[in-house]
């Protein structure tokens, strides 16, 4: 099982190690083969034809591969079957409550094929959608703000939903870039979450397992990870290696 939680999105990764990882596991599930890829887009009036080249374009400059994109429009939720028989999920980045609403009916099947060794990389709201519990928007605790409202995906409170399940701890991204870590403090302090990651962008983190000691940072930039401690949130940092 592989992992791969970036922290913004593809327009934001300079360093080519977040691509090449998740190229190199592509190889090892594939073998000799072309492997077969679900890439996972919000589309708004024909949105993702503008940025789905972002997403296929470093994966085929590395690998041959057939990339099936799978569009998550209004109203009408993600065919499961869409996961069946790849050998890698990407789901990207744009507005984190539509990726949800898109993707939840496929939670199992996108569960079934990581426990198979399938590898999932998320970017910025792919990466806020993993978790068991996600953190969707807001940018305020019982009234009190705790972040830009910039980074609220058009929500007042903090909402925190049922994710994908593919993590136990919630996740943040866009990190030093948009000052979420205070939301992730904020969420694991009020008792929220009992804890969280947030990441920068042109970063990742990669799991091969769901514990948070045993998490990978790569790229440029950090991670922060947090933990309740009663009343308190304990805040650690760790370095990205390219």
């Amino acid at each position: 099982m592989t992992i791969i939680l970036v922290g913004g999105g593809p327009d934001t990764v300079t360093t080519p190690v977040v691509f090449d990882r998740f190229v190199r596991e592509l190889r090892t599930r594939a073998g000799g083969r072309a492997p077969r890829v679900a890439v996972v887009l919000v589309d708004q009036e024909g949105s993702s034809e503008l940025f789905l080249p972002a997403y296929v374009r470093p994966l085929e400059s590395r690998i041959a591969c057939e990339v099936l994109p799978v569009l998550l429009r209004p109203y009408k939720d993600a065919d499961p079957d869409a996961f069946e028989g790849v050998d890698g999920i990407v789901v990207g980045g744009g507005p984190t409550p539509g990726y949800l609403a898109g993707l939840l009916a496929s939670a199992v099947a996108i569960r079934r094929a990581v426990s198979k060794g399938v590898p999932y990389m998320g970017f910025s709201a792919g990466a806020m959608v993993a978790p068991a519990r996600a953190i969707v928007g807001g940018y305020r605790i019982k009234g009190t703000e705790v972040c830009s409202e910039e980074c609220s995906e058009g929500l007042d409170e903090l909402e925190i939903r049922d994710g994908l399940g593919l993590v136990p701890f919630a996740v943040d991204v866009h990190t030093a870039q948009a000052g979420t870590l205070s939301r992730v403090v904020g969420a694991v302090a009020q008792g929220l979450l009992d804890r969280a990651a947030a990441v920068d962008e042109n970063t990742a983190l990669v799991l091969r397992h769901t514990d948070l000691d045993e998490l990978e940072v790569i790229g440029a930039g950090h991670c922060w990870t947090v933990r309740g401690a009663g009343p308190k949130a304990t805040v650690s940092v760790l370095s990205a290696h390219r």
